[in-house]
């Protein structure tokens, strides 16, 4: 027995006892390293809910509310993870040169991502828009259904869905007419060679008049451009509330039918 015990000291370099010791510190690390992951783990998961609370009693945007939620999440995560592998020994230096290494590969192989996750921030932070706004951005027109942190989705009047990405959207014009007190509607109408013109601005003046949610002022404007051989145009211009946008424009293009070539402004 006791040559067993000699050979195996021999090969290892260790005596029972040292090997022992060195079990039972390694076992004590994995124990408080796998506690520090529960207890840490089960910490994020507070904080965000937390964070959650606080930030809907301040009436926060939902979408801000969600990003900063996991964001917190998987920061704390992050934290305890490193902290674990730390108790276990695992030299923390070379493991977050790989990581930053990693980190700056994946932003180079996703810089539009990334951007588009930028973009999501300043909207939801500075909110040029909210849901529920009517927008004109990137060539698209339409209601904000939804902002997401990297797309914001707007449905247009013809019953699409765009999906418009939030880096280029920050970095481009918006027109967020929802935020605008009243509105301009134009209408154009061709007037056919040989149509008396002033008894059509008779009857489109008469219309725009019958009409009470159109406003006295700024006045309603009546311009005959383009003249050509065969035909010239009426443009009209009035302006409405913006709560009434939609309806007297709907209205004027009911009444003006078959002539009628609306253009918003």
């Amino acid at each position: 027995m006791e040559s067993n015990y000699l050979v195996v000291q021999t090969l290892l370099g260790y005596e029972y006892k040292d090997i022992f010791q060195y079990l039972s510190k390694v076992g004590l690390n994995l124990m408080l390293a796998a506690l520090i992951l529960v207890i840490g783990f089960w910490l994020a998961k507070r904080i965000s809910r937390l964070i959650g609370k606080v930030l809907r009693k301040s009436s926060t945007d939902e979408g801000l509310v969600t990003f900063l939620i996991n964001l917190s999440s998987i920061t704390t995560k992050i934290l305890v993870v490193l902290t674990a592998m730390s108790q276990l020994g695992i030299a923390m230096t070379s493991f977050v040169t790989i990581l930053g290494a990693a980190g700056i590969a994946v932003g180079m192989a996703f810089s539009g991502t990334l951007s588009n996750f930028a973009g999501g921030i300043l909207i939801l932070v500075f909110k040029p828009f909210r849901v529920g706004d009517s927008i004109t951005a990137l060539t698209y027109a339409g209601n904000v259904t939804e902002i997401q942190i990297f797309n914001t989705y707007i449905l247009t009047q013809d019953g699409k869905t765009v999906i418009l990405p939030n880096g280029p959207l920050i970095n481009n014009t918006i027109v967020n007419v929802s935020k605008l007190e009243k509105r301009r509607i134009d209408i154009v109408l061709p007037i056919k060679y040989g149509e008396d013109a002033q008894q059509v601005l008779l009857l489109v003046s008469d219309t725009i008049k019958q009409n009470k949610a159109i406003l006295k002022e700024p006045e309603p404007a009546y311009f005959f451009t383009d003249f050509e051989a065969n035909a010239g145009k009426l443009t009209v211009t009035c302006w409405v509330k913006n709560k009434d946008y939609n309806e007297v424009h709907r209205n004027l293009s009911n009444a003006f039918f078959p002539w009628l070539k609306p253009t918003e402004a």
